[in-house]
């Protein structure tokens, strides 16, 4: 199992993904609301992935990505995003994210995804 950081300013959308994640006997390792707080908590925690929201208060999650990829070349990080945010995924892609989930998701769905980043061979 992994040790999973939820990045996103809804705390509703934290909880959802926290339930998802414990129920499958993932860790959440931490949750944190924005950007700056996904940087330092990444450093501090260091987990096996990182799920995070596109939009995020205070930088997007594409200038998150980008600094976590900074400070940590071999991080795990699938974006989270709305419909409609094609072109901020593929640019997540570009810049190195591992995967991405559309919301609303379906929980089978954000676990084949945590799975296939995680464990790339199987």
């Amino acid at each position: 199992m992994a040790r999973i950081m939820i990045v996103d300013d809804a705390e509703f959308m934290r909880m959802v993904i926290r339930d998802i994640l414990v129920k499958q006997g993932h860790e959440v390792a931490a949750e944190v609301a924005d950007g700056e707080c996904a940087i330092q908590k990444y450093q501090e925690v260091k987990p096996d992935l990182v799920l995070m929201d596109i939009i995020l208060p205070d930088m997007e999650g594409t200038k998150t990505l980008q600094k976590l990829l900074d400070l940590d070349p071999e991080a795990k990080v699938v974006m989270c995003s709305s419909l409609g945010q094609k072109a901020v995924v593929m640019e997540s892609i570009k810049i190195g994210a591992k995967d991405f989930i559309v919301k609303p998701f379906e929980p089978d769905k954000v676990l084949e995804v945590i799975k296939k980043v995680i464990e790339p061979d199987n």
